[in-house]
């Protein structure tokens, strides 16, 4: 009798606690055969994308192999790009592999599955904005972080030039106040000061100008307004020009145009601006919303296929309020927990239980300058506002808790240690 085999596309953060959970429950027993498949061959937390970007995280240095994460954990990783799926066959299509020249390394293949979860997580959304996808840095992989980072060191290197007026100031514009575009902000501050303190640019921080834009009334739109106006005050603190109700009608190669037709001159914009799930789930015939997100039951399965599940920011999961599920990280956190026991439960033949979003709170990160938050007590609907070092260390603690799910206590430890012998021993940003 044949095990039933399992695939997960996507190793975002969800999926790949997923899939470290149940290979190590099924896969090494060999109850069941585990397959990761992701179009990248490595893996990074999103929420670290924004240092990634300023290089103040060297990705290099905190990107995990799925190749090797699988050998380790009980499951298979294949790398590829969904293209296409048969439900009736239960196969899915992966396109060819493709080097930087265009050359075919593997080509497009057929993967069997009994159950099949969709992991892709979110891409942003530019609304269609004229001149967004050709002039804005957009940070959702580690490859669009790497390029604002060269982009933002070039950019550093040309006031380095003798003609150059150190008084001038460099202009970044960020579209968008989600938690993306203000980290972001402050991560820039705290990386300017980083690059003039080892002498790569004359520049001071009070010479960047950051002009974060948001169509919304305030900042963090999505939070509670004490944390909203907190994080608003810091960054005006910092030197951030926050520009709150404005909507950005078009982007130019090195300016940003409002609807009350205020030019801002950019040395580099970025879109940060809402999100969406990937335009292909829509192609798969599968229910989806108008952002393409699939429409599940509460048990995470698909509308219209119990053998296929989605969770994350690709999915669009009801509450019993009516509501839906939040795309944050703390939602596909969660979601990966219930989706692990229902697949226990759907191998075993139980009932599959629905998934209940419970709010843990919120925190945002300024760089080593604040951090500013909330945490929710228990069930209650009240929160507990924190700032300053605890925040710090609640916010630092989320990426250890998902360090332990996907390595373990001891490893996790270890590279606490690591970490703090880098500090010591290694510049505090990647400079090359």
């Amino acid at each position: 009798m044949s095990i039933p085999r399992i695939v997960v596309v996507g190793g975002g953060a969800g999926g790949l606690e997923l899939v470290t959970r149940l290979g190590r429950r099924l896969g090494r027993r060999g109850r069941a055969e585990i397959v990761l498949v992701d179009r990248h061959a490595t893996h990074i937390w999103k929420p670290l994308l924004h240092e990634v970007a300023t290089g103040v995280l060297d990705s290099g240095l905190d990107e995990i192999s799925y190749q090797g994460h699988a050998r380790a954990n009980g499951y298979r990783f294949q790398r590829g790009t969904l293209e296409g799926l048969d439900r009736e066959a239960r196969t899915l299509t992966l396109a060819p592999i493709l080097d930087d020249d265009g050359q075919e390394v593997l080509p497009s293949r057929t993967l069997p599955y009994d159950e099949l979860v969709m992991s892709v997580g979110s891409v942003s959304n530019d609304f269609g904005t004229p001149g967004v996808s050709e002039h804005c840095h957009f940070l959702d992989s580690p490859g669009q972080a790497e390029a604002f980072r060269k982009d933002m060191l070039n950019v550093f290197l040309r006031y380095n030039a003798p003609q150059q007026d150190t008084q001038t100031r460099m202009v970044v514009g960020i579209v968008g106040a989600g938690a993306t575009g203000v980290e972001l902000a402050a991560e820039l501050y705290d990386a300017s000061q980083m690059l003039h303190s080892y002498g790569f640019t004359p520049l001071e921080s009070e010479h960047l100008e950051v002009h974060l834009i948001e169509a919304a009334p305030g900042i963090l739109p999505a939070l509670p307004d004490r944390i909203s106006q907190a994080v608003h005050t810091e960054l005006e603190r910092l030197g951030v020009r926050v520009h709150v109700s404005t909507r950005v009608t078009r982007v130019e190669p090195s300016a940003i145009i409002t609807a009350d037709d205020q030019r801002i001159e950019t040395d580099l914009s970025v879109w940060a601006a809402g999100i969406k799930a990937p335009a292909f789930l829509s192609e798969l015939g599968l229910s989806t919303e108008r952002n393409h997100r699939i429409k599940v039951e509460p048990t995470l399965q698909s509308i219209d296929d119990p053998h296929i599940f989605a969770f994350g920011d690709c999915a669009s999961c009801p509450q019993e309020d009516g509501s839906l599920v939040p795309p944050r990280a703390q939602a596909a956190h969660q979601q990966a927990s219930r989706l692990y026991k229902n697949l226990l439960a759907r191998i075993e033949g139980k009932p599959l239980k629905p998934f209940v979003f419970r709010d843990r709170g919120s925190l945002i990160s300024l760089a080593h300058f604040d951090a500013v938050g909330s945490l929710m007590r228990g069930a209650s609907a009240r929160s507990l506002f924190i700032e300053g070092h605890l925040a710090k260390f609640f916010y630092a603690s989320l990426y250890r808790m998902h360090q332990r799910a996907i390595h373990g206590t001891l490893k996790t430890g270890l590279m606490v240690v690591v970490d703090g012998l880098n500090r010591f021993l290694k510049p505090r940003m990647k400079l090359h």
